[in-house]
């Protein structure tokens, strides 16, 4: 059971790592959208804004969700480690 909680651990901690990749370069790619968009150059801002909601604003969803129950988690198996 413990080998098998630590895997899932595991896989969160990579999902969160991958999803902040993702994040960041939404982010990076609407910044150069919008320096595009307000010099009248085409660099992407419709693509950008017709994958806000269903791709960016769900990414950030589980951004902050997993950081937190991954801080939970921890805490609570230190909490657990400490009493043994």
């Amino acid at each position: 059971m413990k080998e098998r909680f630590e895997q899932w651990i595991e896989w969160l901690d990579r999902l969160l790592v991958l999803d902040i990749f993702l994040v960041l370069a939404a982010f990076f790619w609407f910044a150069i959208a919008l320096l595009g968009k307000s010099t009248g150059i085409p660099l992407g801002w419709e693509l950008w804004y017709s994958l806000w909601e269903p791709l960016f604003t769900p990414a950030i969803g589980i951004l902050m969700a997993g950081a937190l129950l991954n801080g939970l988690i921890k805490q609570v198996t230190k909490r657990l480690k400490a009493k043994n």
